[in-house]
């Protein structure tokens, strides 16, 4: 079975022959390598592009090991290039090669050969991307599959595919494997002995059992704001050991490097300003997140908070976590100050919204919840409840869009109802 995915392989296409480096970044096992050494390198022998003029190295594999040395590798692709054609080089797992910045850099200055890469670590390559390839380097970010793509390839119907994805998530092997248990224990033991295990090496972790319990509070309390400090103290009461708030956080920052989790912001709306304490957590795979703690934690409201977090991301909108501050009188008259908070500040350009995403929105209490915070907003960017269910968009009489989780995922444009 594959996959399609057309919207990374268009961002690809547009991007072909810019006289940059095309990265493509993202969490392991996301389907990197499989969008550049299938997807891409098809629709390029697709459009007239001999298959010797195509370089493929995979610096993963046991059997280019050697091309890892960066000198020997230069020199392969130089060799490899037999006449004046244009050629096309993807080369997979860029970082196990040192001094790889060098190596790209010295093939920019080559006018006939147009590079891909792919990498796993933002540390060696989103972060430092600009300044590494000289203003040079194009990033795509590859997310795990989205809804859409794994319901076009399920088995089954919308209210099946939906539990699934929100039980395995969305990483490609486990779209094909058959059974529960496989699903699980695929997820259980990649986070283990992938995902953290890079993580404990790169970043030469001495107490690696910390980590592993720092990931679990993070999984345990998505769509919960927190910070290092408040579980530094969660360490300090329950487990009897002393994790610094400074070590937490750079263990945060390893994290988010190996595109595990990802941040959200908050902002005060009124103030229009960021406030730094009390950031809010997102897994990049809620698979992974379940599997963590042991598919335990199945709280439908937070994870389907997850999945609208990471598809917004996707979709390539800026979020953050939103803040209204509130006067209101106690049942005394006195005047009390209240915060209340809207799931998403989602910014493109000019364009901004406002989301609240609810499980169920059949009581009038929950509704009030809901609309309560998108009241006190003072401007008129449109606001948007996403809820559980097949609803289509609809408009209530203060204006808010109303929508079902199935229309927003499986319409790229529903925001713009």
């Amino acid at each position: 079975m594959e996959i399609q995915r057309n919207g990374y392989l268009e961002q690809l296409i547009l991007r072909k022959d810019n006289g940059m480096i095309k990265v493509i970044t993202g969490i392991r096992r996301c389907g990197k390598s499989f969008l550049l050494f299938t997807i891409f390198k098809r629709y390029l022998l697709e459009n007239g592009v001999n298959e010797d003029h195509i370089i493929e190295i995979a610096l993963d594999g046991i059997e280019n090991e050697e091309l890892r040395d960066p000198k020997a590798c230069y020199q392969y692709i130089n060799d490899a290039m037999k006449d004046d054609g244009r050629y096309y080089l993807l080369l997979d797992e860029v970082q196990f090669m040192p001094r790889f910045e060098e190596v790209l850099n010295s093939l920019l200055r080559i006018n006939k050969i147009d590079v891909y890469v792919t990498g796993s670590n933002s540390r060696f390559l989103s972060s430092d991307i600009v300044t590494e390839f000289r203003g040079r380097g194009d990033e795509v970010r590859i997310y795990p599959l989205s809804f859409s793509e794994f319901y076009s390839a399920y088995d089954g119907d919308y209210d099946d595919a939906w539990n699934e994805y929100m039980t395995y998530g969305g990483l490609p092997q486990t779209a094909v494997l058959r059974s529960e248990r496989q699903k699980a224990e695929y997820l259980k033991n990649i986070f283990s002995n992938v995902y953290l295990k890079d993580v404990v090496e790169r970043n030469h972790i001495q107490n690696s059992e910390e980590l592993g319990t720092l990931v679990d509070i993070l999984a345990s309390a998505i769509g919960a704001p927190t910070n290092p400090t408040k579980i530094s103290n969660t360490f300090a009461s329950e487990c009897r050991t002393s994790y610094t708030n400074k070590t937490i956080s750079r263990h945060i920052d390893y994290l988010e490097e190996a595109f595990l989790i990802s941040k959200a912001n908050r902002y005060d709306i009124k103030g229009r300003k960021y406030i730094g304490a009390n950031l809010k957590y997102y897994f990049t795979d809620v698979g992974l997140r379940n599997a963590r703690l042991n598919f335990r934690q199945q709280e439908p409201t937070h994870i389907m908070e997850n999945i609208v977090y990471n598809e917004l991301l996707l979709r390539g909108y800026n979020v953050d976590v939103g803040i209204v501050d509130v006067y209101a009188k106690d049942k005394g008259g006195k005047r009390v100050h209240k915060q209340l908070e809207v799931d998403f500040v989602v910014n493109l350009e000019s364009q901004r919204y406002y989301i609240q995403v609810a499980y169920d929105m059949t009581s009038e209490e929950k509704q009030a919840q809901e609309f309560n915070s998108l009241r006190n907003i003072p401007d008129s960017f449109k606001k948007i409840i996403i809820a559980g269910g097949t609803s289509k968009p609809w408009r209530n009489d203060e204006g808010f869009v109303i929508m079902g989780m199935k229309y927003f995922l499986l319409n790229s444009d529903s925001l713009e109802f």
